[in-house]
This record gives C-alpha cells, sequence and structure tokens, in this order.
C-alpha cells in the first residue's frame, strides 16, 4: 500500500513577506494620528491647534538631529526645505485652518481625495500611469470615508474647502518627490525625517505665537498629551511613514492613510463611547476595502 502524499506547505515569497512587513510598519504613522483627535480633546488646552503641531514637529525633529548627528549636505538642504515645508511648515496650518472652517466630516472627506492627488502627481512627475484598479480604489475610498464620517448638517466653507485641497495637495506632492530623490547613500531615516520636521517646525514657531501664543500654563495632562504628540504622533509616526514611502510604491502609501479616519471613529468609538449608524459602518467597510486592495493590487507591486 502507497503511503499517501503529504502536500508540503509552501513558504510565501521573502519580498511578500517585506511587503507585508513594511505595510504593517507604514500604518504604524496613520494610525497613530487617528488618535490625535482624542488627544487633543481630551487632554490638550483648548484652542491651540497651531502650538499642537510646533511642538508635534520641532521637538522630534530636534530629537531626531541629536540622535544622529547628520545634517543635509549639498543639493539635500533645498530637498529637505522642500519636503518640510510641504509636510509641516504650510501643511499643518492650512491642515488646521481649514478645520476650523470646515465640520470634520467634511475635511477628512476631501482629505480622502488624496489618493487620487497622488495617482495624477506621480503620473506627471513619475510617468506612472495609473491602473483603473488604483482609479477605482481611490474613488471607493472618497465614498467610504464620506459615510463614515459626513452628516447631514455638514456646511461648506470655500475658503476652508481650498485650504484643505491645497493641504492635501502639497502633502501628496511630497510623497511622490520623496520617492523621485530617495535619500543620500549612508544617511539613515532618522535624519531624513530630523531634517524635515526641524525645518518645518522652525517655520511654525511664528505661525504659533502670532495667531494663538502661549497658554499660561499647563496641566500635568496637558505635558502627558504634548509628549504623546511630540514621540509618538511625531518622531516615531514620521519616521515609519517616511520608511514606508521609500520601501513601497507612493501610491501605495498614501492609501494607508485612509486608517487616519478610520482610527479616528474607532477611537470615538471605544474611548469617548460614541456610536455608529448603519451607514457609518458601510462607509467604514468600503473604506477598508479600498486600503486594503489598494495593497493587493498588481499595479502597486510597481516602484512608483
Amino acid at each position: 500500500m502507497m503511503a499517501s502524499a503529504r502536500a508540503t506547505p509552501v513558504a510565501p515569497p521573502k519580498h511578500s513577506r517585506a511587503r507585508a512587513t513594511d505595510i504593517l510598519l507604514t500604518l504604524i504613522a496613520p494610525v497613530t494620528w487617528g488618535t490625535t483627535y482624542v488627544v487633543t480633546t481630551e487632554l490638550l488646552p483648548p484652542d491651540r491647534p497651531l502650538l499642537a503641531s510646533l511642538l508635534r514637529a520641532l521637538p522630534a525633529g530636534v530629537l531626531l538631529l541629536a540622535i544622529t548627528r547628520e545634517l543635509p549636505r549639498g543639493d539635500w538642504w533645498w530637498k529637505a526645505a522642500v519636503l518640510g515645508t510641504l509636510n509641516f511648515g504650510a501643511f499643518f496650518p492650512l491642515l488646521f485652518f481649514a478645520a476650523y472652517r470646515l465640520p470634520g466630516g467634511v475635511a477628512a472627506t476631501i482629505a480622502a481625495v488624496q489618493p487620487l492627488v497622488v495617482l495624477a502627481v506621480a503620473y506627471f512627475v513619475l510617468r506612472a500611469r495609473p491602473s483603473g484598479w488604483a482609479l477605482g480604489a481611490a474613488l471607493a475610498g472618497v465614498v467610504g470615508v464620506g459615510l463614515l464620517v459626513l452628516t447631514a448638517s455638514a456646511t461648506l466653507d470655500p475658503l476652508g474647502i481650498i485650504a484643505q485641497i491645497t493641504g492635501i495637495t502639497m502633502m501628496g506632492t511630497a510623497i511622490v518627490l520623496a520617492k523621485r530623490w530617495g535619500r543620500p547613500a549612508g544617511t539613515s531615516m532618522l535624519s531624513i525625517a530630523g531634517w524635515q520636521m526641524t525645518i518645518g517646525g522652525v517655520m511654525l514657531i511664528p505661525v504659533a505665537l502670532v495667531f494663538e501664543g502661549l497658554p499660561s500654563s499647563l496641566s500635568g495632562a496637558n505635558v502627558l498629551g504634548y509628549t504623546y504628540l511630540t514621540l509618538v504622533g511625531g518622531a516615531l509616526a514620521y519616521v515609519f511613514w517616511f520608511r514606508g514611502i521609500e520601501r513601497l510604491p507612493s501610491t501605495s502609501v498614501v492609501f494607508l492613510g485612509l486608517a487616519n479616519p478610520m482610527t479616528a471613529t474607532l477611537a470615538g468609538l471605544f474611548l469617548l463611547g460614541q456610536t455608529l449608524t448603519s451607514w457609518q459602518t458601510l462607509g467604514f467597510v468600503i473604506a477598508l476595502a479600498a486600503m486594503v486592495t489598494s495593497q493587493i493590487t498588481p499595479q502597486a507591486s510597481r516602484r512608483t
């Protein structure tokens, strides 16, 4: 009698495991950013969003520079300045200007358009033609986030919409430029993040001081919240975000940003006792499906 043959398990290709690891590590950034709303409302002093942005960028950048002790060289001085401006110095003020003039649901839905922005910028800068699959996933992401966070009472403010669209376009452009420029040989990812956060943070100093000023005092909860934003929402999150930009296609990275509003919704659900309607649940499922399918499409395997 012949022994029955046993199927030998086939291990996933090494590059597939590495890609999955890169995706999970990159997800740390938008998931962390999704907790910002809860931290802001529960721990930070009111009406200080620009100060929060400053403390999220500058101390983290200086800390990373102190660890690496590496400064830009050659053309990386202006490249770091451009990326620092796009990611922090200009993006944060636009983000919070829009937040003041738009309901959170409207702002989040506009932000969900960012994958479409990156697809367009990648086409013109990297000559990467988007697939129908990627376009479909991008549109599904907008629909999903819209159902998740929009309400019937949402109002539209033209200046807020312009600020939000400009901000997400800047950040999307930074993703594509970072993919095109790479990083200098022998330079650590900590340095790349430190350069940008320091430059952007320095730009935020006059903006925060002029428009908000400093709080008269800080409580222990305030200090805890700002420390979280600096170390976790700043240094940790952006190191993993920039690492993902380097290792993954730019279109793949930007779709992971859909985890931001999804995490904010879950945080409100579990930490603030909020509830989801059936439409919001459907939106969450659609947004999750868009994020997942964007990572498995064959087009995403191209390093664009």
